[in-house]
């Protein structure tokens, strides 16, 4: 997650140089009063973040080798079911029956409501 941390970063300095500068009045470093302003915008949003950047870190450590296990063995199968199925529009939502399993229904051509011609659809 500290790519994340990297990744946030870039995205709010390119934010904040991206802004049109209103004021040019420069001080001794080289830095417009904008500029400067805009730093010190820039590194207090970063340090409110960082928590938050540290707990999404933390949360995908702990989902990762769940997730890897979950792609190494649902992978194949969901490749065969996905290139079986050449519309995913004429299928109804995915079931889960009591005993645990899982149904796709095709749907039929009295599933599909039609609504009447003189109505209009709010």
């Amino acid at each position: 997650m500290t790519d994340m941390r990297h990744l946030a970063s870039a995205f709010v300095i390119t934010a904040a140089l991206s802004t049109p500068l209103v004021a040019q009045a420069s001080d001794e470093d080289g830095f417009s009063l904008m500029e400067e302003g805009a730093r010190l915008f820039m590194q207090g949003i970063l340090r409110e973040i960082e928590p938050a950047l540290d707990e999404m870190e933390e949360f995908a450590r702990e989902l990762e080798p769940g997730l890897r296990d979950f792609a190494e063995t649902m992978g194949p199968a969901l490749k065969d079911m996905l290139d079986k199925v050449d519309d995913w529009t004429m299928y109804h939502p995915p079931e889960v029956l009591e005993n645990g399993d899982i149904i796709i229904r095709r749907k039929t051509p009295s599933d599909e409501e039609t609504a009447p011609e003189n109505e209009i659809e709010l």
